[in-house]
């Protein structure tokens, strides 16, 4: 004889039960978080080491905003750039790499220090009693008198003095894949736009503030890579 359920009596659940459903519910909320975490994260971009240096290519489409660099057929690095603002327009044409500075510092742009004052300005305005600390351009790979490579914030408006910026956490990479002698195509756009750049993700931490004033005038400026410089573990060889 099966006995009825008596609709007033409360209902038990289990302590192993309640302890099940708030684990299933911290572990969704746990997720969540780690997939906004990825998403918001630094921006990162993966580098492989070239079978060949000699065949290695720098290509620039200003247009995309991408820096490609290639062996051949090969994708060894595909990023984006910040390029040159109207007045200050990246060059177009065909380079080579040289003067390769990890620690450069602008020879133009930069502070005026004074005891514990910090105040930017240029160095043809350094004024009397201070001495002139210039901005710094880690990982700085130029290609034409002026012009560089160099880590920095990606904008997605034209937004440098003519450079081209890469991210931090990419500019240790693109510097170990283009020594000296390294040729490089400045053009409008390129084939590799249709494909390696067509869908990109791109950093969205251009609007960050920079690091303190005391921070950017002293080594603290050019910190270590992150992790390995290429994909698979290995690192650069300097």
């Amino acid at each position: 004889m099966k006995t009825k359920k008596n609709p007033s009596k409360p209902v038990r659940i289990s302590l192993s039960a309640c302890i099940c459903r708030v684990a299933l519910v911290a572990t969704a909320a746990l997720f969540a978080v780690s997939c906004a975490t990825t998403e918001l994260g630094e921006y990162d971009a993966p580098a492989y080491r070239p079978m060949n240096q000699k065949n290695v290519r720098v290509k620039v489409s200003l247009q995309n905003r991408m820096v490609y660099v290639m062996e051949g057929n090969r994708t060894l690095l595909a990023t984006p750039t910040a390029i040159g603002k109207p007045g200050h327009e990246t060059p177009l044409g065909n380079f080579n790499a040289f003067n390769r500075i990890e620690k450069k510092r602008s020879n133009t742009y930069g502070y005026f220090v004074k005891g514990n004052q910090i105040v930017p300005g240029k160095s043809s305005n350094t004024p009397r009693g201070h001495r002139y600390v210039g901005f710094p351009m880690p990982y700085w790979v130029e290609f034409k008198s002026g012009y560089g490579f160099h880590a920095g914030s990606v904008w997605p408006v034209p937004r440098s003095h003519g450079c081209l910026r890469l991210h931090p956490n990419v500019a240790p990479k693109f510097f170990a894949l283009v020594p000296a002698g390294t040729p490089i195509n400045i053009a409008q756009t390129q084939p590799e736009d249709q494909t390696l750049g067509r869908n990109v993700r791109r950093p969205t931490d251009y609007a960050d503030p920079d690091p303190p004033k005391p921070v950017m005038i002293s080594s603290g400026a050019f910190p270590a890579p992150k992790g390995p410089i290429f994909t698979g573990g290995a690192t650069a060889g300097r």
